[in-house]
Protein backbone atom coordinates (compact mmCIF):
# COMPACT_ATOMS: atom_id res chain seq x y z
CA UNK A 1 0.00 0.00 0.00
CA UNK A 2 1.32 3.54 -1.02
CA UNK A 3 0.90 6.19 0.79
CA UNK A 4 1.56 9.74 -1.25
CA UNK A 5 0.74 13.45 0.06
CA UNK A 6 1.45 17.04 -0.75
CA UNK A 7 0.66 20.57 0.81
CA UNK A 8 -0.20 23.44 -0.57
CA UNK A 9 -1.71 27.01 0.12
CA UNK A 10 -4.06 28.65 -2.46
CA UNK A 11 -3.33 31.93 -0.68
CA UNK A 12 -1.20 32.69 -3.77
CA UNK A 13 -0.88 35.14 -5.96
CA UNK A 14 -0.04 33.00 -8.92
CA UNK A 15 -0.78 34.58 -12.38
CA UNK A 16 -1.51 37.91 -10.82
CA UNK A 17 -5.49 39.06 -11.64
CA UNK A 18 -4.95 38.79 -15.36
CA UNK A 19 -5.01 35.30 -14.22
CA UNK A 20 -7.93 35.53 -11.95
CA UNK A 21 -9.56 37.37 -14.77
CA UNK A 22 -9.24 34.08 -17.04
CA UNK A 23 -11.01 32.12 -14.60
CA UNK A 24 -14.32 33.70 -15.40
CA UNK A 25 -17.59 30.96 -16.28
CA UNK A 26 -19.70 31.20 -19.61
CA UNK A 27 -21.83 32.67 -16.90
CA UNK A 28 -19.61 35.39 -15.38
CA UNK A 29 -18.68 36.32 -19.06
CA UNK A 30 -22.52 36.55 -20.22
CA UNK A 31 -23.00 38.57 -17.27
CA UNK A 32 -20.03 41.17 -18.04
CA UNK A 33 -21.25 41.45 -21.54
CA UNK A 34 -25.04 41.93 -20.69
CA UNK A 35 -24.15 45.06 -18.25
CA UNK A 36 -22.21 46.00 -21.29
CA UNK A 37 -24.74 46.48 -23.72
CA UNK A 38 -27.24 47.40 -21.30
CA UNK A 39 -24.97 50.42 -20.73
CA UNK A 40 -24.51 51.14 -24.46
CA UNK A 41 -28.16 51.24 -24.88
CA UNK A 42 -29.02 53.23 -21.88
CA UNK A 43 -26.79 55.88 -23.14
CA UNK A 44 -28.50 55.69 -26.21
CA UNK A 45 -32.07 55.88 -25.02
CA UNK A 46 -31.64 58.21 -21.99
CA UNK A 47 -32.39 55.49 -19.61
CA UNK A 48 -30.53 55.53 -16.32
CA UNK A 49 -32.80 53.35 -14.86
CA UNK A 50 -31.13 51.16 -17.81
CA UNK A 51 -27.38 52.23 -16.66
CA UNK A 52 -27.83 50.42 -12.82
CA UNK A 53 -29.01 47.46 -14.28
CA UNK A 54 -25.82 47.30 -16.40
CA UNK A 55 -23.47 48.47 -14.21
CA UNK A 56 -24.50 46.21 -11.35
CA UNK A 57 -24.11 43.34 -13.96
CA UNK A 58 -20.92 43.94 -15.25
CA UNK A 59 -19.79 44.51 -11.14
CA UNK A 60 -20.69 41.56 -10.02
CA UNK A 61 -18.77 38.99 -11.63
CA UNK A 62 -15.66 41.61 -11.40
CA UNK A 63 -16.61 41.77 -7.54
CA UNK A 64 -16.57 37.72 -7.52
CA UNK A 65 -13.42 37.66 -9.26
CA UNK A 66 -11.46 39.87 -6.57
CA UNK A 67 -13.22 37.98 -3.74
CA UNK A 68 -12.16 34.93 -4.97
CA UNK A 69 -8.66 36.06 -5.97
CA UNK A 70 -7.90 37.09 -2.27
CA UNK A 71 -9.09 34.51 -0.66
CA UNK A 72 -7.35 33.32 1.79
CA UNK A 73 -7.71 29.19 2.39
CA UNK A 74 -5.15 26.26 3.48
CA UNK A 75 -5.86 23.21 2.74
CA UNK A 76 -3.36 20.29 2.41
CA UNK A 77 -4.33 16.99 0.54
CA UNK A 78 -3.13 13.19 0.39
CA UNK A 79 -3.38 10.54 -1.65
CA UNK A 80 -3.52 6.82 -0.51
CA UNK A 81 -3.95 3.61 -3.00
CA UNK A 82 -5.09 0.65 -1.95
CA UNK A 83 -3.57 -1.44 -3.02
CA UNK A 84 -0.61 -0.10 -5.13
CA UNK A 85 0.24 -2.82 -7.31
CA UNK A 86 -3.03 -4.94 -8.90
CA UNK A 87 -3.16 -7.57 -11.91
CA UNK A 88 -4.99 -6.02 -14.64
CA UNK A 89 -9.02 -6.64 -14.61
CA UNK A 90 -8.91 -5.82 -10.83
CA UNK A 91 -10.02 -2.84 -9.28
CA UNK A 92 -7.83 -0.52 -6.75
CA UNK A 93 -9.56 2.36 -4.84
CA UNK A 94 -7.79 5.64 -4.47
CA UNK A 95 -8.68 7.92 -1.07
CA UNK A 96 -8.19 11.13 -1.11
CA UNK A 97 -8.27 13.38 2.02
CA UNK A 98 -8.72 17.21 1.90
CA UNK A 99 -7.42 19.14 5.56
CA UNK A 100 -8.14 22.47 6.21
CA UNK A 101 -5.04 23.86 8.03
CA UNK A 102 -6.57 27.48 7.97
CA UNK A 103 -8.10 29.25 10.68
CA UNK A 104 -11.14 29.74 8.61
CA UNK A 105 -13.46 27.79 7.30
CA UNK A 106 -13.61 26.99 3.15
CA UNK A 107 -15.97 28.00 0.68
CA UNK A 108 -17.08 25.72 -2.13
CA UNK A 109 -14.46 23.81 -3.47
CA UNK A 110 -14.16 21.02 -5.85
CA UNK A 111 -11.28 18.19 -6.53
CA UNK A 112 -10.62 16.68 -9.37
CA UNK A 113 -7.13 13.62 -10.03
CA UNK A 114 -5.95 13.40 -13.11
CA UNK A 115 -5.74 9.72 -14.37
CA UNK A 116 -4.67 8.14 -17.39
CA UNK A 117 -7.54 7.65 -19.62
CA UNK A 118 -6.94 3.68 -19.72
CA UNK A 119 -7.75 4.03 -16.00
CA UNK A 120 -11.53 5.79 -16.40
CA UNK A 121 -12.92 9.33 -16.64
CA UNK A 122 -11.22 11.66 -14.03
CA UNK A 123 -13.18 11.58 -10.69
CA UNK A 124 -14.45 15.00 -9.60
CA UNK A 125 -15.64 16.16 -6.29
CA UNK A 126 -17.52 19.11 -4.28
CA UNK A 127 -16.96 20.11 -0.89
CA UNK A 128 -19.42 22.21 0.44
CA UNK A 129 -17.83 23.69 3.15
CA UNK A 130 -15.01 22.59 5.50
CA UNK A 131 -15.26 24.02 8.93
CA UNK A 132 -11.26 25.65 10.27
CA UNK A 133 -9.26 22.54 11.29
CA UNK A 134 -12.02 20.14 9.65
CA UNK A 135 -11.37 17.14 7.20
CA UNK A 136 -13.17 15.57 4.43
CA UNK A 137 -12.03 12.47 2.68
CA UNK A 138 -13.08 10.46 -0.40
CA UNK A 139 -12.21 7.77 -2.48
CA UNK A 140 -12.76 6.43 -6.29
CA UNK A 141 -12.08 3.65 -7.93
CA UNK A 142 -9.74 2.68 -11.12
CA UNK A 143 -9.31 0.05 -12.91
CA UNK A 144 -7.22 -1.42 -16.61
CA UNK A 145 -7.38 -4.68 -18.80
CA UNK A 146 -4.07 -3.01 -19.93
CA UNK A 147 -0.86 -4.20 -18.02
CA UNK A 148 1.82 -1.01 -17.23
CA UNK A 149 2.43 1.90 -14.42
CA UNK A 150 0.19 4.62 -14.32
CA UNK A 151 0.57 7.80 -13.00
CA UNK A 152 -2.37 9.62 -10.57
CA UNK A 153 -1.95 13.32 -9.95
CA UNK A 154 -1.27 16.09 -9.62
CA UNK A 155 -4.29 16.46 -7.32
CA UNK A 156 -6.45 19.91 -8.81
CA UNK A 157 -8.35 22.13 -6.44
CA UNK A 158 -11.01 24.48 -7.94
CA UNK A 159 -11.80 27.36 -5.84
CA UNK A 160 -15.58 28.65 -7.14
CA UNK A 161 -17.86 31.65 -5.97
CA UNK A 162 -21.12 31.49 -4.32
CA UNK A 163 -22.83 32.68 -7.86
CA UNK A 164 -20.79 30.61 -9.87
CA UNK A 165 -19.20 33.62 -11.81
CA UNK A 166 -15.46 32.50 -11.77
CA UNK A 167 -13.15 29.80 -11.02
CA UNK A 168 -9.51 29.44 -9.99
CA UNK A 169 -7.50 25.92 -9.95
CA UNK A 170 -4.38 25.36 -8.07
CA UNK A 171 -2.75 21.92 -8.39
CA UNK A 172 -0.99 20.18 -5.85
CA UNK A 173 2.95 18.81 -6.67
CA UNK A 174 3.08 15.52 -5.30
CA UNK A 175 1.81 12.45 -7.75
CA UNK A 176 1.39 8.42 -6.91
CA UNK A 177 1.96 5.44 -9.21
CA UNK A 178 0.06 2.88 -9.88
CA UNK A 179 1.29 -0.56 -10.97
CA UNK A 180 -0.80 -2.98 -12.98
CA UNK A 181 0.63 -6.45 -13.19
CA UNK A 182 -0.07 -9.09 -15.25
CA UNK A 183 -2.90 -11.62 -14.70
CA UNK A 184 -1.82 -14.60 -13.03
CA UNK A 185 -3.66 -18.00 -12.55
CA UNK A 186 -3.26 -20.86 -9.47
CA UNK A 187 -1.52 -23.51 -11.16
CA UNK A 188 -1.96 -27.18 -10.01
CA UNK A 189 0.26 -28.42 -7.42
CA UNK A 190 2.38 -30.62 -9.63
CA UNK A 191 5.23 -32.52 -8.00
CA UNK A 192 8.28 -30.55 -8.07
CA UNK A 193 12.16 -32.11 -7.67
CA UNK A 194 13.15 -31.38 -4.25
CA UNK A 195 10.19 -31.48 -2.11
CA UNK A 196 9.93 -34.35 0.36
CA UNK A 197 7.19 -36.86 -0.14
CA UNK A 198 3.83 -37.25 1.89
CA UNK A 199 2.87 -33.65 1.12
CA UNK A 200 -1.54 -34.55 0.66
CA UNK A 201 -2.14 -31.96 2.66
CA UNK A 202 -0.52 -29.27 0.27
CA UNK A 203 1.34 -27.33 2.69
CA UNK A 204 4.14 -25.31 2.22
CA UNK A 205 7.41 -26.47 3.32
CA UNK A 206 11.12 -25.90 3.04
CA UNK A 207 13.31 -27.40 0.50
CA UNK A 208 16.47 -27.04 2.00
CA UNK A 209 18.56 -29.80 1.36
CA UNK A 210 18.98 -30.92 5.08
CA UNK A 211 22.68 -32.06 5.77
CA UNK A 212 25.17 -32.11 8.74
CA UNK A 213 26.69 -29.15 10.06
CA UNK A 214 29.58 -27.83 9.15
CA UNK A 215 32.42 -29.83 10.36
CA UNK A 216 34.31 -26.62 10.33
CA UNK A 217 34.47 -24.58 13.05
CA UNK A 218 34.36 -20.77 13.46
CA UNK A 219 35.03 -18.34 16.23
CA UNK A 220 32.75 -17.52 18.95
CA UNK A 221 30.05 -14.66 18.68
CA UNK A 222 28.65 -13.17 21.16
CA UNK A 223 25.06 -14.33 21.34
CA UNK A 224 26.11 -18.12 20.02
CA UNK A 225 24.63 -20.67 21.37
CA UNK A 226 27.19 -22.65 24.01
CA UNK A 227 25.89 -25.71 23.06
CA UNK A 228 27.78 -25.34 19.29
CA UNK A 229 31.16 -25.23 20.85
CA UNK A 230 33.15 -27.43 19.12
CA UNK A 231 35.45 -28.37 22.19
CA UNK A 232 38.18 -30.03 20.05
CA UNK A 233 38.71 -27.28 18.18
CA UNK A 234 39.21 -24.86 21.16
CA UNK A 235 41.59 -26.53 22.38
CA UNK A 236 43.29 -26.83 19.82
CA UNK A 237 43.63 -22.93 18.33
CA UNK A 238 43.20 -22.06 22.27
CA UNK A 239 40.20 -19.93 21.70
CA UNK A 240 36.41 -20.70 21.62
CA UNK A 241 35.15 -21.99 18.44
CA UNK A 242 31.54 -23.31 17.56
CA UNK A 243 30.49 -25.43 15.04
CA UNK A 244 28.67 -23.24 12.10
CA UNK A 245 25.26 -23.36 11.25
CA UNK A 246 24.00 -25.57 8.39
CA UNK A 247 24.00 -24.01 5.11
CA UNK A 248 21.04 -25.02 3.52
CA UNK A 249 20.75 -25.24 -0.29
CA UNK A 250 17.44 -24.13 -1.88
CA UNK A 251 16.03 -25.84 -5.09
CA UNK A 252 16.22 -23.23 -7.72
CA UNK A 253 14.36 -22.23 -10.90
CA UNK A 254 14.37 -19.70 -13.52
CA UNK A 255 11.35 -18.66 -15.38
CA UNK A 256 12.47 -17.51 -19.05
CA UNK A 257 10.60 -15.36 -21.22
CA UNK A 258 10.57 -14.66 -25.14
CA UNK A 259 10.56 -11.12 -25.69
CA UNK A 260 11.81 -11.29 -29.43
CA UNK A 261 9.91 -8.85 -31.81
CA UNK A 262 9.80 -10.90 -34.59
CA UNK A 263 8.55 -14.40 -32.29
CA UNK A 264 5.18 -13.06 -31.76
CA UNK A 265 2.17 -11.15 -33.96
CA UNK A 266 -0.67 -9.04 -33.03
CA UNK A 267 -1.66 -6.89 -30.04
CA UNK A 268 -4.09 -6.18 -27.41
CA UNK A 269 -4.97 -8.33 -24.11
CA UNK A 270 -5.39 -11.61 -25.99
CA UNK A 271 -2.45 -11.22 -27.50
CA UNK A 272 0.15 -14.23 -27.52
CA UNK A 273 3.13 -12.09 -25.79
CA UNK A 274 0.35 -10.98 -23.99
CA UNK A 275 -0.17 -14.79 -22.77
CA UNK A 276 2.93 -15.53 -22.67
CA UNK A 277 4.12 -12.25 -20.24
CA UNK A 278 0.58 -14.00 -18.13
CA UNK A 279 1.97 -17.41 -17.84
CA UNK A 280 5.89 -15.98 -16.95
CA UNK A 281 3.92 -14.24 -14.08
CA UNK A 282 2.05 -17.15 -12.95
CA UNK A 283 4.70 -19.54 -13.12
CA UNK A 284 6.81 -17.18 -10.93
CA UNK A 285 4.19 -17.00 -8.41
CA UNK A 286 3.77 -20.53 -8.19
CA UNK A 287 6.99 -22.22 -7.74
CA UNK A 288 8.01 -18.83 -5.09
CA UNK A 289 5.14 -20.21 -3.39
CA UNK A 290 6.47 -23.18 -3.62
CA UNK A 291 9.74 -22.44 -1.68
CA UNK A 292 12.34 -22.25 -4.49
CA UNK A 293 15.09 -19.48 -5.60
CA UNK A 294 13.45 -18.09 -8.56
CA UNK A 295 14.53 -15.59 -11.21
CA UNK A 296 13.39 -14.04 -14.09
CA UNK A 297 15.22 -14.09 -17.09
CA UNK A 298 14.40 -12.37 -20.82
CA UNK A 299 16.03 -13.14 -24.00
CA UNK A 300 18.11 -10.23 -24.01
CA UNK A 301 20.07 -11.45 -21.24
CA UNK A 302 18.77 -9.44 -18.30
CA UNK A 303 18.13 -11.03 -14.65
CA UNK A 304 15.65 -9.88 -12.05
CA UNK A 305 16.33 -9.74 -9.12
CA UNK A 306 20.11 -8.80 -10.99
CA UNK A 307 21.93 -9.14 -6.93
CA UNK A 308 21.98 -12.14 -4.30
CA UNK A 309 22.55 -15.50 -4.68
CA UNK A 310 23.50 -15.98 -8.49
CA UNK A 311 20.58 -13.81 -8.95
CA UNK A 312 17.59 -15.56 -7.48
CA UNK A 313 15.43 -14.64 -5.13
CA UNK A 314 14.47 -17.32 -2.24
CA UNK A 315 12.28 -17.71 0.48
CA UNK A 316 13.66 -15.44 2.88
CA UNK A 317 13.36 -12.27 4.53
CA UNK A 318 13.48 -10.40 0.80
CA UNK A 319 11.22 -12.39 -0.92
CA UNK A 320 8.12 -10.10 -0.98
CA UNK A 321 10.01 -7.32 -2.18
CA UNK A 322 11.93 -9.75 -5.10
CA UNK A 323 8.77 -10.91 -6.09
CA UNK A 324 7.54 -7.04 -6.23
CA UNK A 325 10.25 -6.59 -8.49
CA UNK A 326 9.64 -9.49 -10.68
CA UNK A 327 6.21 -8.76 -10.96
CA UNK A 328 6.36 -4.54 -11.62
CA UNK A 329 9.59 -5.48 -14.17
CA UNK A 330 6.69 -8.36 -16.24
CA UNK A 331 4.35 -4.91 -15.66
CA UNK A 332 6.41 -2.83 -17.89
CA UNK A 333 8.30 -5.10 -20.16
CA UNK A 334 7.62 -5.00 -24.00
CA UNK A 335 9.08 -6.17 -27.29
CA UNK A 336 12.77 -6.20 -27.39
CA UNK A 337 14.41 -5.58 -30.82
CA UNK A 338 16.73 -8.71 -30.46
CA UNK A 339 16.43 -11.78 -33.12
CA UNK A 340 18.29 -14.29 -30.92
CA UNK A 341 18.26 -16.21 -27.69
CA UNK A 342 22.37 -16.54 -27.78
CA UNK A 343 22.12 -13.97 -24.64
CA UNK A 344 19.99 -16.13 -22.49
CA UNK A 345 21.97 -19.01 -23.46
CA UNK A 346 24.94 -17.59 -22.34
CA UNK A 347 23.63 -16.16 -18.94
CA UNK A 348 22.22 -20.38 -18.10
CA UNK A 349 25.31 -21.67 -19.37
CA UNK A 350 26.78 -20.29 -16.40
CA UNK A 351 25.75 -22.83 -13.91
CA UNK A 352 23.04 -25.50 -12.99
CA UNK A 353 20.13 -23.59 -13.17
CA UNK A 354 17.62 -26.38 -11.49
CA UNK A 355 14.60 -26.31 -12.83
CA UNK A 356 13.87 -23.96 -16.74
CA UNK A 357 10.53 -22.56 -17.30
CA UNK A 358 10.56 -21.35 -20.50
CA UNK A 359 7.57 -19.06 -22.40
CA UNK A 360 8.89 -19.13 -26.47
CA UNK A 361 7.10 -17.42 -29.51
CA UNK A 362 7.68 -18.53 -32.84
CA UNK A 363 11.06 -20.43 -33.03
CA UNK A 364 13.36 -20.85 -36.02
CA UNK A 365 15.51 -23.45 -36.34
CA UNK A 366 18.57 -21.73 -35.49
CA UNK A 367 16.74 -20.60 -32.67
CA UNK A 368 15.25 -23.95 -31.61
CA UNK A 369 18.67 -24.99 -31.81
CA UNK A 370 20.11 -22.88 -29.39
CA UNK A 371 16.78 -23.40 -27.13
CA UNK A 372 17.59 -26.87 -27.02
CA UNK A 373 21.38 -26.48 -25.79
CA UNK A 374 19.74 -24.74 -22.95
CA UNK A 375 18.04 -28.33 -21.71
CA UNK A 376 21.96 -29.36 -20.83
CA UNK A 377 22.42 -26.87 -18.11
CA UNK A 378 18.84 -27.55 -15.89
CA UNK A 379 17.89 -30.57 -13.94
CA UNK A 380 14.18 -30.20 -15.65
CA UNK A 381 13.27 -28.52 -18.47
CA UNK A 382 9.72 -27.09 -19.77
CA UNK A 383 8.92 -24.65 -22.14
CA UNK A 384 5.43 -23.44 -23.96
CA UNK A 385 6.20 -22.62 -26.88
CA UNK A 386 3.11 -20.13 -28.78
CA UNK A 387 2.67 -19.93 -32.64
CA UNK A 388 2.35 -16.88 -33.68
CA UNK A 389 0.81 -18.29 -37.22
CA UNK A 390 -1.26 -20.15 -34.89
CA UNK A 391 -2.37 -17.04 -33.05
CA UNK A 392 -3.65 -14.55 -35.53
CA UNK A 393 -5.06 -17.12 -38.12
CA UNK A 394 -6.07 -19.84 -36.28
CA UNK A 395 -3.89 -22.45 -38.21
CA UNK A 396 -1.53 -24.58 -36.94
CA UNK A 397 1.68 -24.66 -38.91
CA UNK A 398 4.40 -27.37 -39.35
CA UNK A 399 7.80 -25.92 -38.36
CA UNK A 400 5.66 -25.70 -34.51
CA UNK A 401 5.98 -29.36 -35.25
CA UNK A 402 9.46 -29.96 -35.62
CA UNK A 403 10.03 -26.99 -32.81
CA UNK A 404 8.11 -29.09 -30.30
CA UNK A 405 10.10 -32.29 -31.54
CA UNK A 406 13.46 -31.23 -31.41
CA UNK A 407 12.48 -29.76 -28.20
CA UNK A 408 11.81 -33.07 -26.68
CA UNK A 409 14.18 -34.78 -28.49
CA UNK A 410 16.96 -32.37 -26.16
CA UNK A 411 15.00 -33.40 -22.90
CA UNK A 412 12.03 -30.60 -22.38
CA UNK A 413 9.13 -31.20 -21.62
CA UNK A 414 7.85 -29.11 -24.22
CA UNK A 415 3.72 -28.23 -25.31
CA UNK A 416 2.46 -26.00 -27.82
CA UNK A 417 -0.18 -23.04 -25.91
CA UNK A 418 -2.62 -22.33 -28.65
CA UNK A 419 -5.37 -19.57 -28.39
CA UNK A 420 -7.83 -19.68 -25.63
CA UNK A 421 -5.49 -22.53 -24.02
CA UNK A 422 -4.98 -22.22 -20.17
CA UNK A 423 -1.97 -22.49 -18.45
CA UNK A 424 -3.77 -24.30 -15.58
CA UNK A 425 -4.13 -27.50 -18.39
CA UNK A 426 -0.88 -27.55 -19.92
CA UNK A 427 0.83 -27.19 -16.28
CA UNK A 428 -1.13 -30.04 -15.55
CA UNK A 429 0.14 -31.80 -18.72
CA UNK A 430 3.84 -30.73 -18.35
CA UNK A 431 3.76 -32.74 -15.10
CA UNK A 432 1.49 -35.93 -16.65
CA UNK A 433 4.58 -35.98 -19.15
CA UNK A 434 7.17 -35.83 -16.63
CA UNK A 435 5.58 -38.44 -14.37
CA UNK A 436 5.21 -40.61 -17.50
CA UNK A 437 8.85 -40.19 -18.38
CA UNK A 438 9.46 -43.04 -15.82
CA UNK A 439 12.13 -43.05 -13.02
CA UNK A 440 15.26 -43.74 -15.33
CA UNK A 441 14.33 -40.71 -17.53
CA UNK A 442 14.53 -38.48 -14.58
CA UNK A 443 17.58 -39.84 -13.25
CA UNK A 444 19.33 -39.16 -16.47
CA UNK A 445 17.81 -35.57 -16.35
CA UNK A 446 19.54 -35.01 -13.52
CA UNK A 447 22.86 -37.23 -13.77
CA UNK A 448 24.25 -34.55 -16.29
CA UNK A 449 24.39 -31.66 -13.19
CA UNK A 450 24.78 -34.02 -10.49
CA UNK A 451 21.63 -33.09 -8.15
CA UNK A 452 18.05 -33.32 -7.85
CA UNK A 453 17.24 -29.63 -7.43
CA UNK A 454 14.81 -27.95 -9.57
CA UNK A 455 13.06 -29.91 -11.92
CA UNK A 456 9.36 -31.53 -12.44
CA UNK A 457 9.60 -35.40 -11.00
Amino acid sequence: MAVGGAQAAVDEDRGGLRTALSGLTTRGRSFIAAGVAAAVCAYVLGQSDLLRVGLLLTVLPLLCVAALFRTRYRVAASRRLSPSRVPAGSEARVHLRMDNVSRLPTGLLMLQDRVPYVLGPRPRFVLDRVEAGGRREVSYRVRSDLRGRYPLGPLQLRLTDPFGMCELTRSFSAHDTLTVIPRTEPLPPVRLTGEAAGYGDGRQRSLALAGEDDVIPRGYRHGDDLRRVHWRSTARYGELMVRREEQPQRARCTVLLDTRRGAYRGAGPDSAFEWAVSGAASALAHVLERGYSVRLLTDTGSSVPGEGSGGFAGANQGAADSAGLMMDTLAVVGHSDGTGLSRAYDVLRGGNEGLLVAFFGSLDEEQAAVAARMRQRSGAAVAFVLNSDAWVRGEAAEGATRTLRLLRDAGWTALEAGPGTALTELWRQAGEQRSGAGPAAFHDSTAATGTTTGGWS
